[in-house]
């Protein structure tokens, strides 16, 4: 039982540590406050929630074409989040507002959908509840814990925080938006 659930943490992590759009904005927003930054976590988690029950409800009900569509308009959202992160010299979003920010980022993140569609699957089906319990201690533990690193150590570095959420920013809503119009031309 400990196993299962100390299985779910490392896979709760390896589910939200990589770099990525998330990660990017959280770094950004938590060099303006803790809580702005766990705010983007929070929303990206609850859009990893909503997966899980459409996954262990649903399965392997979703049509593809939506995932082509999902693409197109998350990259429609990097491509936005990547040029507000350049240019602003501090956020002018609420607490709220990164939620919304770090809700539709997960909603839409293609990478997302097709973790919790193949690899959450795979887990729901696989694993005793306490390993899913572990799978979102650890992004509770990643949510909380990156933000109060960048937020202390981030801020001699913003400038470079910034160049470096922008290209991962951009870059993530180049490959989705290719991606995406090719999966629609197939």
């Amino acid at each position: 039982m400990l196993v299962a659930y100390l299985l779910g943490i490392a896979v709760g992590l390896s589910l939200t540590a990589p770099p990525g759009p998330v990660n990017s904005v959280i770094m950004s927003e938590s060099m303006r406050s803790k809580v702005h930054g766990m705010s983007v976590g929070a929303g990206a988690m609850t859009a990893d929630f909503i997966f899980f029950v459409i996954v262990y409800k649903f399965g392997r009900l979703i049509p593809e074409t939506y995932l082509h569509a999902l693409y197109i308009i998350g990259a429609l959202l990097l491509f936005y989040l990547s040029y507000s992160v350049l240019k602003s010299k501090s956020s002018q979003r609420t607490r709220g507002g990164n939620y919304a920010v770090g809700f539709s980022m997960g909603i839409t993140n293609p990478f997302q959908i097709l973790w919790w569609i193949t690899v959450g699957l795979f887990f729901i089906r696989s694993f005793h509840i306490l390993a899913i319990a572990g799978l979102f201690s650890g992004i509770v533990i990643w949510i909380v814990t990156f933000p109060l690193l960048m937020n202390r150590y981030a801020k001699r570095f913003e400038k470079y925080v910034k160049l470096f959420s922008f290209i991962v920013l951009f870059s993530f809503a180049v490959y989705l938006m290719f991606s995406g119009i090719s999966s629609i031309a197939r």
